[in-house]
This record gives structure tokens, sequence and C-alpha cells, in this order.
């Protein structure tokens, strides 16, 4: 997941409303997917509607996406026909998947089976970071796991200030925490495969297969057969936004002394190591490393820290 465009730091905003307007034709609504030129427009309490967005669009170079709020021209209230006339300015965009307007990310990692890939979470975790995008963290199937596996995970991740929640579809552990969670914001979704993802969306959302129905009757595809990122409506205006599963998250955009900035439980060491502008690898008295060795610091995160950091160092610069 690639980052295009930031919000501010701090607590996330909750979701742009989307509503109905007071004129006969027009409406707002949110793209919930958008496949082969068509635009699939949830409007609250009006149902989904197939747009194609105006000329102006391609004139002015730009791309609708799924997330952004949109206002519409109904064509057929019928069919659910209508076109796309304006977008609202974006708070925030990404470009791998190439979703907007997000408030928060869940990422989903099974406790075991499969055991959790940390490089590649804490890739996700800068990657979120880098766009000030707060993110929750979802370990699944905790069915499977005892006591003492769940305290292991929560020591890496708790002293970094994430939040955590151990779930479960099978005994439907944690999914009200999850729902708390998910309330009046628009949620990315995204996990590796084989996490129990689209389970959990099954049980937030029971009626998953019948909303993406009509759109699949629509394009006259599978809704397996593409992996295209979709919003569901849980209620009103809270949103999930489901994404292809992740294998790798490589595309740094960012310079190697930038790194550090995106590990929270660095930032508070920030200025009492011996020297400004420590990046906490080589350094003596690197307050980090310490803090690593006190245990204070997961070595865990930081090991992949070092591990991203000599990537982006060694990246070949054209």
């Amino acid at each position: 997941m690639d980052g295009k465009e930031g919000n501010s730091k701090g607590k996330c905003h909750s979701s742009i409303p989307v509503r109905q307007s007071m004129s006969k034709d027009k409406f707002y609504g949110k793209i919930i997917k958008g496949i082969a030129g068509s635009y699939y427009v949830h409007v609250v309490g009006a149902g989904i509607y197939e747009c194609k967005p105006k000329g102006i669009f391609r004139y002015k170079n730009i791309k609708p996406l799924v997330g952004d709020n949109a206002e519409l021209d109904i064509l057929n209230e019928e069919e659910k026909t209508g076109n796309i006339t304006d977008i609202a300015e974006r708070k925030n965009s990404l470009i791998r998947p190439a979703v907007a307007n997000i408030d928060q990310a869940m990422v989903i990692f099974a406790v075991k089976s499969p055991p959790p890939n940390f490089n590649l979470l804490d890739r996700f975790l800068v990657m979120m970071e880098a766009q000030n995008i707060p993110v929750i963290i979802c370990f699944n199937k905790s069915d499977l796991a005892d006591k003492a596996a769940m305290e292991e995970l929560e020591k890496i991740y708790k002293p970094a200030g994430y939040s955590i929640i151990f779930a479960s579809t099978v005994d439907m552990t944690g999914l009200d925490k999850i729902k708390d969670c998910l309330d009046g914001k628009t949620t990315v979704f995204a996990g590796p495969s084989g996490v129990g993802k689209s389970s959990m969306l099954n049980a937030l959302i029971p009626d998953t297969n019948a909303r993406t129905g009509d759109i699949s009757r629509k394009i006259e595809r599978g809704k397996h057969t593409t992996r295209h990122s979709e919003i569901f409506n849980l209620e009103k205006n809270t949103y999930i936004m489901d994404t292809p599963g992740f294998s790798s998250v490589y595309a740094w955009t960012m310079e190697k002394e930038e790194l550090k900035d995106f590990f929270p439980e660095f930032a508070l060491c920030e200025g009492k190591c011996r020297f400004n502008g420590c990046v906490h690898v080589n350094e003596p008295d690197c307050i980090v490393k310490r803090r690593v060795e006190e245990g204070k610091i997961s070595s865990v995160r930081y090991d992949n820290y070092i591990l991203m950091y000599d990537e982006i160092k060694n990246r070949k610069k054209y």
C-alpha cells in the first residue's frame, strides 16, 4: 500500500457524511466499487447506482477512486443509473490500492495458522504512519492460541502505541470491539491471504454476498474473479473497505533518515541520543538501542527497522 496524499497527524477524522440532496435529480453518495469505467455509488437511503464519470474528469485528468464522495445526476431511477458530476475534495488517498478518504486501517493477521509475518506487518504500519492513517491491529484466530502467545504479541506492539484486538470468527470473540472501532468511520481492511479476512467480513456483514450480487450481475462477473477494492456499508456512515490481499510492501518513497519517524516507539527517544539526527543504527550512546536491550522496545520491531533501513539505503536510484 503506497500513500499519495496525507491528512493531519493525530486523531482520525470521521467519514464525510453522504446524503441525498434536496434536488429532485441530484444525489450525493460514496463510490464503493469501480470496474471497467463504471463506478458503483452508494447513496444512503436510496441504494447503489451504476454511474459513468462526466467527460470533464478526463479533461482534468481526474480519475474517480473507491471511497470518493461524489455528486450524481440520476439518469434512470428504476435502473439505478446516473452520471458522476463532481467529486468532493479528498482527505487522503492511496496508490495501492487506489482508494480515497480513509479514516483508519485495520490490518488483520492470524495469531497462528499461518503465524504472523512481522516483517510484512511492520512494513504496512510504516506505510500507514507515513500517511497519518491510524491503524488497529487485529490478530484473528484467537481460538487457536493460548494466553502466552497473545501476551507475546502485545509485548511487540503495545509499546508502539497500537490498538490490538484479538478476535475469532469461530467463537465470535472480539467482534463487538471491532464494531465499536468501525462505528462512523471508513476503515480499510487489509491482510495477507489465509488469515480469515473474508470470514471476518462475513461475520461483520452477514449479507455481504447479497450486497455484491447486484454489482456482480451487472458486470456479468463472479465476485471472486477480479481483485478490486470494494466498500461495504455496515450502517449509516460506517463503511468497510475490502482491499486485495497483500503479500509484500516494498515501494519505498522515503529516505533512510526518515524511516525512524514512522516507528512511534522511537519518538519517545527523540533528542535523547548522543548525536542529533541519530538514526539508531550504528551510532554510540543511542537510547533506542539501549531500550531494545532493556526490553522496552521490541527487538522484533527493531530488527525489522534495520532490515527496512538497509533496504532503503541500498536501493538503486535512477
